[in-house]
């Protein structure tokens, strides 16, 4: 912790008795490092006298005194100027970019099964980003392509994509959180589905960002493998409008999985530079330089046309006289 305190006057005043809770360690005389206008504090948060106070979060405390430590109580005004630092339990971190392998579950009447959640070249999705080139790297309002894919060894199945979120975090309960799917409905208006297997789906949407110092996008999806053609089963409600009244759904046991959660990324945001933001208005200030340049040509072409039709008679001389 670092603390800096301006020197008012009663500071001043008491300035040669002013010490930390624990003022033997050297390391904690408040003259070392204070100067003319301030005191100046350093210390970690062990030492020094400072203590952990254990609630909601962890708070650090200690003070900075001219109450004699070896005394109970005191008649003068002492300085007591106390401080602290808050430090939270919980913190979110994303450790490295490493490329998602494909999720497997085993559940009873549909033995083993993967979804793999994969982002694609495009919409055409013949060619999928290498997992070697992740954290992959998009532009603002780019399209971005991807695919949920399951495999399961038993027929007649199909998957169906109840939510999707994108988070700041690889971390799917972040407290940050953009809503692209929900209920089976799709919520980003910029979202396209594209057509596939039963065992696949295919979407799109335009690539963005969190507000604030967030570089990183993660897609979370909630994912259900339904046994095709069974009726009440919650793929075939598909989509359900948060005011129908009807978000309550019994899983039919046989005919379909539980609800699963798969992610994949992170998307890296590309901050364009200076010189890329300028690109566009560089080219068409080239272009009207060319136009220019064109038209002063073509008009110097034409002034000299004219010349040229210009009818020269020869001067009378001296000697005709």
């Amino acid at each position: 912790m670092t603390v800096e305190v301006a020197k008012s006057y009663l500071i001043r005043r008491n300035e040669d008795n002013l010490h930390l809770k624990d003022f033997n360690d050297p390391a904690c005389n408040l003259t070392k490092r204070s100067n003319y206008t301030h005191l100046v504090a350093i210390m970690s948060l062990n030492t020094c006298g400072t203590t952990l106070e254990p609630s909601v979060d962890h708070i650090t405390q200690n003070e900075i005194t001219s109450a004699d430590p070896s005394e109970i109580i005191s008649r003068q005004h002492d300085v007591e100027i106390a401080f602290s630092c808050v430090y939270p339990k919980r913190a979110n971190l994303t450790l490295g970019f490493r490329h998602k392998n494909p999720y497997a579950f085993r559940e009873r009447g549909f033995g083993a099964f993967k979804f793999q959640f994969e982002f694609f070249e495009s919409k055409r999705f013949r060619k999928q980003k290498e997992a070697s080139t992740y954290p992959v790297e998009v532009y603002l309002k780019q399209m971005i392509f991807m695919e949920i894919d399951a495999t399961t060894s038993i027929p007649n199945t199909e998957l169906f994509v109840e939510s999707c979120k994108a988070t700041p975090y690889d971390n799917p309960n972040s407290r940050i959180t953009y809503t692209i799917i929900e209920n089976g409905c799709v919520r980003d208006n910029t979202v396209q589905i594209y057509p596939g297997f039963k065992s696949q789906f295919r979407f799109g949407m335009e690539a963005f960002e969190f507000i604030g110092a967030h570089e990183e996008v993660y897609i979370t999806c909630s994912v259900i493998l339904c046994e095709t053609g069974v009726p009440g089963t919650r793929c075939t409600q598909g989509c359900i409008r948060s005011n129908s009244g009807n978000q309550r759904h019994k899983r039919e046991a046989i005919a379909e999985t539980a609800m699963h959660s798969i992610s994949q990324g992170p998307l890296h945001l590309i901050k364009t530079s200076d010189s890329q933001t300028s690109g566009p208005s560089l080219h068409v200030g080239m272009n009207l330089m060319f136009i220019v340049d064109c038209l002063l040509v073509c008009g110097v072409v034409v002034y000299r046309s004219r010349r040229s039709k210009a009818k020269y008679q020869p001067l009378p001389n001296s000697d005709s006289d």
